[in-house]
């Protein structure tokens, strides 16, 4: 039952960080494009939930992606204010700090794909296919990365279709060539990260309780 109210909890904050950014968006066509794939995977992901349970863990990491999206989509995500947030705050140039040229938010949220959505993605195979072990590791980076190479398919007709103004904010390239190759390869590395976390506990194990003489297998 604390599950239920759990995600109850963490779909009526995505329903009021929704509403409140959906109130003067920088720019309203963008918003409207960045949260029609937003929508339509709310949608599935509600209508999945009684045959398709995942974890609670799985429920969150999918919700703080959500969450940060919904921010890049208010903004778009070239012009979200970053950098001005921690300079108020803390006094500090993140980009300064880091020697960053371009505003950086995108290519976080691609690398928080990969590493946001690795579990969760690794959770739905194993429990559709019946994958376990490394197989089921493998398959969930496979399909990030596939996923993601799909998105920047996606990024590439909208803006063939809608020109150079909605087009070039819904890219949010800011004049890198490389931009799509950089966000496939963030996504990676943040889903190989993910991997090797949720790995952790297993090597743990395995070197605070290494095999024994009498654990391994007898030759006959």
């Amino acid at each position: 039952m604390w599950k239920k109210y759990y995600l109850a909890g963490l779909g009526l904050l995505l329903l009021i960080e929704f509403a409140v950014l959906a109130i003067h968006p920088s720019d309203r066509s963008d918003w409207l494009l960045e949260n029609t794939l937003l929508v339509v995977f709310v949608i599935a992901l509600a209508l999945s939930y009684r045959r398709l349970p995942l974890s609670a863990l799985s429920y969150t990491l999918i919700f703080v992606f959500l969450f940060l999206h919904e921010i890049g989509a208010h903004y778009t995500y070239a012009k979200v204010p970053y950098e001005a947030f921690f300079q108020d705050t803390l006094g500090v140039s993140v980009n300064g700090l880091m020697g960053w040229q371009r505003n950086q938010f995108d290519r976080l949220l691609h690398f928080g794909y990969g590493l946001l959505f690795a579990w969760p993605l690794r959770e739905s195979l194993c429990r559709m296919a019946g994958l376990s072990g490394g197989w089921g590791h493998f398959f969930a980076l496979a399909l990030v990365m596939a996923t993601s190479m799909l998105y920047e398919l996606i990024e590439w007709l909208a803006a063939e279709m809608f020109g150079d103004g909605l087009g070039m904010a819904f890219l949010g390239t800011q004049g890198d060539v490389w931009d799509a190759h950089k966000d496939m390869a963030l996504a990676t590395v943040g889903a190989l990260i993910a991997i090797a976390l949720a790995l952790l506990p297993l090597l743990w194990r395995r070197a605070a309780h290494p095999p024994t003489a009498h654990s391994l297998p007898q030759e006959k």
